[in-house]
């Protein structure tokens, strides 16, 4: 993209065979981690859509921090949805992009870097498909 910091790097790294996802089918995001990154840089907007997660997980307990990175190996239980967590979600100047209302914002992506070594988030691979609702409570299993 024109006006990016390198913008002839190539990045490279295999895709699900058969989809057309960044890195997983699923993204998760926690409340937390936006809320750890909103205190690091509270000028910053650490809104959903910049981050487009198809899930996000809000705490009823306070719980602080980059939480879903515990998750990682381990399979969630939501609705009648089991997701595999298999790793942190690596993101890349998209997020510092205008997006709506949204400004353009390099500060996201260097508080992720410097906060959690650029992940906000993590993948997840559909173990067992099902319906799932907004309020749905989220149980961790291994």
């Amino acid at each position: 993209m024109e006006g990016l910091d390198h913008r002839d790097t190539v990045t490279d790294f295999a895709l699900p065979p058969g989809t057309f996802f960044d890195g997983a089918t699923v993204h998760l995001l926690t409340t937390a981690t936006l809320d750890r990154l909103r205190n690091a840089y509270p000028q910053g907007r650490f809104e959903v859509p910049r981050f487009r997660p198809n899930l996000v997980v809000e705490f009823a307990g306070g719980e602080k921090g980059f939480v879903e990175e515990a998750w990682i190996g381990h399979m969630l239980a939501i609705g009648d949805v089991r997701l595999r967590i298999t790793g942190p979600c690596g993101r890349c100047v998209m997020t510092t992009l205008a997006q709506g209302d949204l400004p353009k914002d390099s500060g996201i992506l260097r508080t992720a870097v410097q906060q959690n070594h650029g992940h906000v988030g993590v993948y997840a691979s559909v173990v067992q498909g099902g319906t799932l609702s907004r309020g749905d409570r989220v149980r961790l299993s291994e």
